[in-house]
């Protein structure tokens, strides 16, 4: 049987909103799996809410480098934000941007062997800022369009430069697409439209929620009618044109769209540390140990 830990018991506790002896007893019946145990409670009720685990927590910025309808992120990351607002972090993260543009690509690797000036590559830049600034920094991320010139393109960084968006429409004006960008960034859809939802994710939710409806009491071909109402549902939360316009929730991205005779085309977001954890510190504990180390 898989060990569970307590980090596990805290992501299940993130992901469902239920209570921490729920989680525990879950992750046990489900022998350490994550999803098992979501689905579990969901079917039982004990999850307050299914939302995808996934905490945000190392540092950093998106930048971005514009020229027309071509566009360039990237997510630069460092250990502490104290040091992702030092000048000198913010230029780099700049410059990195600007070289994935000229060079027409979001391959790390190959923007990392860009030219950055001064005789140098990006990547040696990198190492150079690092030895610098005394914090270990990384170029993650990054995302490349390059749009049809009759494409709209929107472009949104965040004020707190830790998300970053851009959006490809046919049609419409670039205050349009900023505006569909600024939705991306706010309501994080995984797809483009509801049809776009990938098969897999649609055939997983259906079983599901087709097991929940028949546990409630209602016949096999009774829930099976129901849950294509709730498809239609869940398929719209997650993707763009179906989510209700952030700025306007009465009505949704698609008919936002369709007022203004234009259609969603693409869109890529990035937010800083999306997928990664951040070591968590005791600091109690670490004293201790430089404690125990300075009485050997």
């Amino acid at each position: 049987m898989a060990k569970v830990t307590a980090a596990m018991v805290k992501e299940l506790r993130d992901a469902t909103g239920a209570g921490m002896m729920d989680c525990k007893k879950a992750l046990v019946a489900a022998d350490g799996d994550m999803q098992k145990a979501i689905d579990a409670m969901r079917k039982s009720g004990a999850a307050k809410a299914a939302k995808k685990a996934g905490r945000i927590a190392a540092e950093g910025v998106i930048t971005v480098a514009r020229d027309g309808n071509k566009v360039a992120m990237v997510e630069v990351n460092t250990e502490t934000d104290f040091a992702a607002k030092n000048e000198q972090f913010l230029n780099f993260a700049q410059q990195a941007a600007n070289a994935a543009l000229k060079a027409a690509t979001d391959d790390v690797e190959k923007i990392k062997a860009a030219d950055f000036g001064d005789g140098q590559s990006v990547g040696e830049a990198l190492t150079a800022l690092i030895a610098k600034v005394g914090e270990n920094m990384h170029l993650r991320r990054a995302a490349y369009v390059a749009a049809a010139a009759d494409d709209t393109v929107g472009v949104y960084i965040h004020s707190n430069k830790k998300i970053g968006v851009i959006t490809v429409l046919k049609g419409g004006d670039e205050a349009l697409a900023k505006d569909v960008a600024m939705h991306v960034c706010a309501s994080k859809p995984d797809f483009l439209k509801p049809e776009d939802v990938a098969k897999d994710v649609v055939e997983h939710e259906r079983a599901l929620q087709v097991e929940m409806a028949v546990k409630s009491g209602k016949p096999q071909a009774i829930a099976e009618k129901m849950v294509e109402g709730r498809m239609r549902k869940f398929t719209g939360e997650i993707s763009l044109t179906g989510q209700p316009f952030v700025k306007n929730p009465d009505i949704t991205v698609g008919q936002l769209l369709k007022e203004h005779q234009a259609d969603a085309l693409a869109f890529k977001r990035l937010e800083v540390g999306e997928g990664v954890e951040k070591k968590q510190e005791n600091f109690a504990a670490e004293v201790q140990a430089q404690i125990a180390q300075a009485q050997k």
